[in-house]
């Protein structure tokens, strides 16, 4: 049976039209429709085949030249030379030009997919943007403890990795609980840590990349840190300041 929502939702989520609830929800439904994940990924992968098949083509020079000269003599040519020249070069001008439009538009909705291996600016708007929908109410936490042992086999059967779960009050890093989120089709484990108040998400997903390179950055007001460890990626986002990300990162690094 064919999903409701695969139609009335899907490309909405896709194009960034829907609220911050409704997106949660979504992705929330996510986790359990494979159909719905199956189409996301679909419409992603044909998404990313255009914006790397190159449609922009650049005009020639001679083309660019003879405009110029039809347009700069546009007074003095007789009308008939004008409607036969000109209408051609302007059909291929709005083809290029479409061409440049569907690529941008495309491109702009692929942004914030998340990728199997490193997390750069553009990959981490889509962690910043999970970050904020989990602080809407009742969105942050699936399994709410601070007892690392209860939070752990919370995540056994919902996912087909073990995260790392450790609890870090003594430190200042007081373990919240946990979730289960989607960023971009793709199902995440999510730790919830608190600093003097402050909500800190640490995303954690499976990687086959080995590099140990840490990046950082900050969007819309909001600082990430994300590292890999163990065949793990991890991206820690909150609004703290990055030397306290920077703390956590090397707590669980440890």
């Amino acid at each position: 049976m064919s999903c409701e929502l695969t139609h009335s939702v899907l490309h909405g989520y896709m194009d960034g039209e829907l609220d911050a609830a409704r997106a949660a929800d979504f992705e929330r439904h996510l986790v359990s429709c494979a159909e719905c994940v199956a189409s996301l990924e679909a419409q992603e992968t044909l998404r990313s085949s255009i914006h790397r098949a190159g449609l922009y083509e650049r005009a020639p020079t001679t083309l660019r030249r003879k405009l110029d000269a039809e347009l700069g003599a546009a007074g003095v040519v007789r009308p008939a030379r004008i409607s036969g020249a000109m209408r051609a070069a302007s059909w291929r001008w709005l083809a290029i030009a479409a061409a440049i439009l569907l690529v941008g538009a495309l491109g702009w909705s692929l942004i914030p997919g998340l990728r199997q291996g490193s997390t750069d600016t553009a990959y981490a708007s889509a962690i910043v943007d999970a970050h904020l929908r989990s602080l809407q109410p009742g969105h942050l936490e699936d399994v709410v403890s601070t007892d690392q042992h209860t939070v752990k086999p919370w995540f056994d059967g919902k996912l087909d990795f073990a995260p790392p779960v450790r609890d870090f009050a003594d430190e200042g890093f007081p373990l919240q609980g946990g979730r289960l989120d989607v960023v971009r089709g793709r199902t995440v484990a999510v730790l919830v840590y608190v600093r003097r108040k402050h909500i800190i998400n640490v995303f954690i997903w499976p990687t086959k990349e080995q590099t140990a390179t840490v990046k950082s950055g900050s969007q819309l007001g909001y600082n990430w840190i994300d590292w890999r460890k163990d065949g793990m990626e991890l991206c820690a986002v909150s609004d703290v300041n990055p030397a306290d990300l920077k703390d956590l990162q090397r707590l669980l690094q440890q």
